[in-house]
């Protein structure tokens, strides 16, 4: 992380330092009090500094591509934060942290080592989550609670047709529900029980963008 950016805390509103060899984002990162943009996507690191969650107006967080296990226990204070992209990490779980996000709009969990989608997500503000090429088996009920969720994916990951909650088809917000690559064939889906009302939402949604 070059030190030097140090001279520029008051006025950078945009870092990219994506495709290097970072090892450590240190802890000066929290200084850069007007940064709205974040990208560290393809580097090695493997911890983020708990300084990274004084960024209040950070609204933009890409860190693809690296080879985080965790968040820090106070990512929760990245209060202004919409876009946050973690996709080819090795995370084993959704993080708690995420569902104290209000403004949260997109997630992309995607190509990590998440194994099951816990009650805390029921919480989550977030209008897309992606949780494709997981090794997600088990989703929790709590998910179909999500106040904002609209698309969720879960593409080729490890889920059996009985363990995917009937009440996202029934009773959700989701309009979108990708689960190609799964333990089970597509057309066995369309035979669940809130399948129509699933469709109801998805053909509403297709005319509104039409």
């Amino acid at each position: 992380f070059p030190e030097d950016l140090q001279k520029l805390t008051s006025n950078l509103r945009t870092i990219d330092l994506s495709n290097n060899k970072i090892e450590v984002l240190p802890p000066l990162i929290g200084k850069f009090s007007f940064l709205k943009s974040l990208a560290l996507n393809n580097n090695k690191l493997t911890a983020l500094p708990e300084e990274l969650c004084k960024l209040k107006k950070l609204e933009t967080l890409h860190l693809n591509g690296n080879h985080l296990r965790q968040l820090p226990a106070a990512f929760g204070q990245l209060s202004a934060l919409k876009t946050l992209s973690l996709s080819g990490n090795q995370l084993r779980t959704v993080p708690t942290q995420l569902c104290g996000l209000r403004h949260l709009d997109v997630v992309d969990l995607s190509k990590n080592q998440i194994q099951n989608v816990p009650d805390t997500v029921g919480e989550l503000q977030a209008i897309e989550l992606n949780l494709n090429q997981n090794q997600i088996s088990q989703i929790s009920v709590q998910l179909s609670h999500c106040p904002r969720l609209k698309v969720l994916r879960l593409e080729e990951n490890c889920l059996e047709l009985s363990m995917l909650p009937q009440s996202i088809l029934s009773d959700s917000q989701i309009s979108l529900l990708a689960v190609e690559g799964n333990l089970f064939e597509i057309k066995k889906l369309r035979e669940l029980e809130g399948y129509d009302k699933y469709m109801e939402r998805f053909t509403a949604t297709k005319k509104k963008f039409a």
